[in-house]
């Protein structure tokens, strides 16, 4: 699914996606080359478009998907205990910020350093699994917190019960998550793969690495060379779990098996 992002309702597709078709992933991204409304060009068929969205469902042919958001969690789980929308009041029964504070004290000091640059917050999409590890958090921006109430606003709408994670990204993080992500695809695929699409935001490249091409460089490495081919996006769709997301700062892959 290819979107312009500010003529069409993403997320809120990728939802009733999510209810119709439990499981199904969805992949692609926000076109990130206009400036602003009306300057996107979207191709359907022999059709061009500057607004709306355009995809294409695949049947017949296996797709393996890879999300790598780019970031490593650090610190304790946390389960949330009081919550309503985006704003989480409780963690592990202590007004939320009050126990975020408590959490970052605890890190070892590198990993402070990296929460004083930006912190994260992961939150565990799929709670059946018996252990959490990097790519079964959704990862999202901390908006804001509130020191009278305790309480913290969160990039995404959660829940009481959902376990989260403080999270860190920078190239280090986002290098190895990369290629943990496609060292665990290479031991998934049933056959050497054929082709991928590469779906990567605008705010890596070399505006994240020290080097330019990383992620296709990265991505050609773990195929073998097998061709690719995708674009710098404003938003990355990608599954978490049994259903998609728009995220920032992530490379979302689509791998065709041969």
């Amino acid at each position: 699914m290819l979107v312009d992002p500010y003529s069409f309702p993403a997320e809120p597709l990728l939802d009733q996606i999510a209810d119709d078709q439990p499981g199904m992933p969805v992949l692609g991204g926000l076109a990130s080359a206009g400036g602003g409304p009306g300057s996107a060009v979207l191709f359907c068929d022999d059709q061009v478009v500057s607004d709306g969205a355009v995809g294409v469902t695949v049947a017949g042919v296996d797709v393996f998907p890879v999300v790598s958001q780019g970031a490593r969690p650090i610190g304790p789980e946390m389960a949330i205990t009081a919550a309503d929308a985006n704003v989480i009041h409780e963690l592990a029964s202590q007004p939320a910020l009050e126990r975020l504070k408590s959490a970052i004290l605890e890190l070892e000091p590198g990993e402070r350093a990296l929460a004083a640059a930006g912190l994260l917050i992961g939150i565990v999409i799929d709670e059946n699994r018996p252990e959490y590890e990097r790519g079964d958090f959704l990862v999202r921006g901390l908006l804001g917190a509130d020191e009278e109430s305790g309480s913290i606003a969160v990039g995404e709408r959660v829940r009481v019960g959902q376990t989260v994670r403080l999270q860190v990204r920078d190239a280090g993080s986002a290098d190895e998550d990369l290629r943990e992500a496609l060292a665990q695809l290479s031991d998934e695929l049933p056959a050497p793969p054929a082709g991928a699409l590469l779906f990567t935001c605008n705010g890596r490249g070399s505006n994240m690495f020290a080097e330019p091409d990383h992620d296709a460089a990265a991505l050609d490495q773990a195929l073998g060379g097998a061709p690719a081919a995708g674009f710098f996006c404003a938003g990355e769709i990608g599954p978490v779990g049994a259903r998609s997301f728009v995220h920032g700062f992530t490379a979302t892959m689509a791998v065709f098996p041969g």
